[in-house]
């Protein structure tokens, strides 16, 4: 029991946790801001202890989902990682999918029970796109646009989840916000699809990386590399983001932006090879922080100090997943 335990966390991959989680968080944010309008929802202790259900529940989600990922792409993974648990017969591949359907099914119990049941529909739709996406993977760019939309319902469920609806449902700060993180982590998981390259060939998943070839991918890994802070520069000069601009917020995103630039060029530079498994961590730490910067436009001292406890944990805990091969 010990060692599946361990091989099951291990497969987790938890350092992706701070992407679906600091996604959630920044809808739980959003709910906060907007709901002080409305009525006291932020501040009191039944509040306090929805935000650490909601965020266990967020933080956990990746490494739940992770194990259907792993047992729907177990063949590219015997060429990319032969080293993974489930690959290597180390993790029972049946036991850990029955596991992680146990502990998706008492989230939804936990949700309906403790939280809001609105937000199982988003969270019950978070984890088909994750399906989906192991075949979308395989159609281009779908693949990257099924990824960003799977993160995104963590916002939707972060939101949802920390109490009553509240009018209008849909606003263009809420609704640019969902775009944002939906594109921020599309273009994130393109970057992946770098080190999977000679397995998603193999078995024919044409993603953009197969698609166009090493050569011409990375110099798209390149121009891409703004498409993040563009859609957000252009969201504030549009008006689609009515909440005003703070010092913490401008500064947080010029840091993002100097992230996102860093990921291009270490894919442009290798975009095959040791040094492109190594370069997933600058990868993941543009993307999750990138949304902390975005928590910061509702509450500047909670996005700066997410920003810093982001960069510093997603690095620590890749560096604990050291071996490229699994």
């Amino acid at each position: 029991m010990l060692g599946f335990v361990k091989a099951y966390i291990k497969s987790m991959r938890l350092y992706y946790a701070f992407i679906t989680g600091i996604a959630g968080w920044l809808g739980i944010a959003y709910y906060e801001f907007t709901a002080k309008q409305h009525f006291e929802a932020s501040g009191n202790e039944g509040f306090l202890y929805k935000k650490v259900i909601i965020l266990a529940l967020l933080f956990l989600s990746w490494g739940i989902n992770q194990i259907f990922n792993d047992f729907l792409g177990i063949k590219e993974d015997r060429i990319n990682a032969p080293q993974r648990p489930m690959v290597t017969g180390e993790l029972h591949p049946k036991k850990a999918v029955m596991t992680s359907l146990v502990l998706l099914a008492a989230s939804f119990v936990i949700i309906y029970l403790f939280l809001e049941p609105a937000a199982i529909i988003p969270a019950l739709l978070g984890v088909l796109l994750n399906i989906v996406y192991e075949y979308a993977k395989g159609c281009s760019i779908l693949g990257n646009l099924v990824f960003g939309l799977m993160i995104m319902m963590c916002t939707v469920v972060g939101y949802l989840a920390s109490g009553p609806l509240i009018k209008p449902y849909a606003s263009p700060t809420g609704i640019s916000l969902l775009i944002l993180v939906c594109a921020s982590n599309g273009l994130m998981t393109f970057y992946t699809f770098f080190k999977d390259y000679k397995g998603d060939m193999a078995v024919k998943k044409k993603t953009l990386v197969v698609k166009y070839g090493i050569e011409k991918a990375r110099y798209i890994a390149l121009g891409a590399a703004v498409i993040p802070s563009v859609l957000c520069i252009g969201a504030f000069l549009g008006g689609f983001i009515e909440t005003r601009a703070n010092n913490t917020f401008v500064f947080l995103m010029v840091l993002t932006l100097f992230l996102q630039l860093w990921t291009g060029f270490l894919y442009f530079r290798y975009p095959s090879g040791e040094k492109t498994y190594y370069s997933l961590s600058t990868n993941f730490r543009a993307c999750a922080c990138g949304q902390a910067a975005l928590i910061a436009l509702f509450n500047a001292q909670l996005g700066m100090m997410l920003f810093i406890i982001t960069y510093i944990l997603v690095g620590f805990l890749f560096n604990l997943h050291s071996n490229s091969k699994a």
